[in-house]
């Protein structure tokens, strides 16, 4: 008997899980691996509208519910939560709080990611590239800290606080933007009234300078097609964040019906030396058990 696939995402707030890797954690639920979430923050910071705080004492609250909608939806095995506040993009007071994921100490945030891989021993681990997607500052934090766990998990010379055993994952994964789809973006939205340097729900990411920077390599392509349903419906959780779903009609649609039925990964270890890209995150890690 083979051993249980498990696959580990670490993320920062609560509609990560859906609109950048739903597909992805999806297909994998559903292909019997247990896929487990860890989320460092509640996602505090931002605005709701009044009428979606009905029956909630905070921003917080109503996002873990709305977590919690997508988590059942997607067929995740469990939700961890590093309880960091959100800390909001640059310049805003949200980042200056000092309980936010952006400003803890990089080794506090580490450990505790390593104690839930020792924990749930995961073969493959998920987590943002090292931009954070569109520069978040969490999202950059929670990238670091990831990286640091995965290096500390495997090794005896760290102790978790559960003094768990060493566990080494053997893939480690960035989810990644295609550029192709940065620059369609970039080069339309001019076209529809919109200025890509002042992109999102609030005007602050800057897709231009997507563009330029962090082109990372593709080395797996995760075809998300068979549950596109699952995915649209987990986004469909997050209310607060996308007014009830994915965009139906325009380009923005258009982009999603395009790009949205594939998710694309960078793989950080182990290195890959060939231009080949995989279509399952667990291919080529051991031998008979990831085929």
């Amino acid at each position: 008997m083979t051993e249980q696939r498990v696959l580990l995402a670490v993320l920062a707030h609560p509609d990560d899980e859906s609109f950048g890797i739903g597909g992805t954690l999806a297909l994998y639920a559903a292909r019997g691996v247990a896929v487990h979430l860890i989320c460092a923050t509640r996602g505090e910071a931002g605005e709701i509208a009044p009428e979606l705080l009905q029956g909630y004492n905070s921003i917080a609250e109503r996002r873990v519910s709305e977590l919690r909608c997508a988590a059942g939806i997607l067929g995740l095995s469990g939700v961890y939560f590093l309880d960091y506040r959100d800390s909001g993009m640059p310049g805003s007071p949200d980042n200056r709080h000092p309980q936010a994921l952006a400003n803890a100490p990089l080794d506090q945030v580490a450990a505790q990611i390593t104690t839930y891989i020792r924990l749930l021993r995961p073969q493959v681990v998920i987590t943002f590239d090292p931009i954070g997607g569109y520069k978040h500052p969490d999202h950059i934090a929670i990238h670091q800290a990831t990286v640091r766990a995965f290096q500390l998990a495997g090794t005896e010379d760290f102790t978790d606080s559960q003094s768990l055993p060493p566990f080494q994952p053997q893939g480690l994964y960035f989810h990644v933007i295609p550029k192709k789809a940065l620059r369609l973006v970039v080069r339309f939205l001019p076209l529809f009234g919109r200025d890509p340097r002042k992109f999102g729900r609030n005007g602050d990411i800057d897709l231009v300078a997507l563009v330029e920077e962090g082109n990372f390599p593709i080395h797996a392509q995760i075809d998300c097609r068979s549950v596109q349903d699952k995915r649209e419906q987990a986004a469909a959780c997050h209310a607060s964040q996308l007014d009830g779903g994915p965009p139906r009609r325009g380009f923005v649609a258009w982009l999603w019906r395009q790009f949205g039925g594939k998710e694309y990964y960078m793989r950080a270890y182990p290195v890959v030396d060939t231009r080949h890209r995989a279509h399952d995150l667990f291919q080529g890690l051991g031998a008979d058990t990831f085929r």
